[in-house]
Order: C-alpha cells, then structure tokens, then sequence
C-alpha cells in the first residue's frame, strides 16, 4: 500500500471532521442568530431543529475524527448535510441573480462535501482509524 493510499483516508477523515465540528462551535456560538434563520426559512421547532442539528454535527463529525464508527457517522452527516441543504439553500426560488449566484455556491459546496461523506460510507475509514484498530496487516 503506497504512502498516499495510507495517508489521504486519514486528512480527508480530519479535513470533514474539522468543517463539520467548527460549524458546531459557530452556531452554538450564534444561537439566537441561527433560531431566527431558522425560523424565517419557516421551519418549525426551530430551537430543537437546531439543538438535532448540533448533535449530529457533533457526533458524526467525532466520529470521523477518530475513526470510529466512522461509516455511520458519514451516513450520518450525509443524510444531516443533504436535508439542510435542501431546506436551507433552495437557491432556485431567489429572484435577485446575486443571491442567487451566493445561494448556489453553498448549494454546491455542500452537495461535494457530501460526495465526500459518501466516499467514507463507501471505502471506509482508512488504515489510521479505531475502526481498524485491532485488525492484522495484511501482505
């Protein structure tokens, strides 16, 4: 197995897991802010929407930090991250082209994060995670 092969599972793992616990960190801080963009995107609950929200943030981005469970931690993100998307960035119901423009940017970024999250569900943790903590190498 090249360097590369051992390596880039663990820096992608670490580089969502960072996007996703410092989202945390950020809305938590703007709490207040965060209920009222929830509330005037018209979604109900909206302090207990985005208490679920930080909690699966948190818990999956954990997840992937250490390699553990980190399969269901990305199901996890994926089915959070495609769902706000949706919600929250529906750009194509904008009318002034630069918002527009800025709501698709996120939309967009948000879409290859969860390609991302998928490539995880899909090959796993990697060599450098507690998933495979106790396994033998193989030659």
């Amino acid at each position: 197995m090249s360097f590369s092969e051992l390596i880039s599972p663990l820096i992608g793992r670490l580089a969502l897991a960072w996007f996703f616990l410092s989202e945390v960190y950020s809305l938590a801080r703007d709490w207040d802010g965060q209920v009222a963009l929830l509330t005037f995107a018209n979604l109900p609950a909206a302090p207990l929407l985005l208490a679920l929200a930080l909690l699966a943030m948190s818990l999956g981005g954990l997840s992937l930090l250490l390699g553990f469970h980190a399969r269901h931690g990305a199901v996890l993100l994926f089915g959070f991250t495609v769902v706000a998307t949706v919600l929250m960035h529906d750009y194509w119901h904008l009318k002034d082209a630069g918002a527009r423009a800025a709501d698709y940017e996120i939309f967009a970024r948000n879409i290859a994060i969860s390609g991302g999250l998928l490539m995880i569900v899909g090959m796993g943790a990697g060599p450098f995670a507690l998933d495979n903590s106790g396994q033998k190498k193989k030659r």
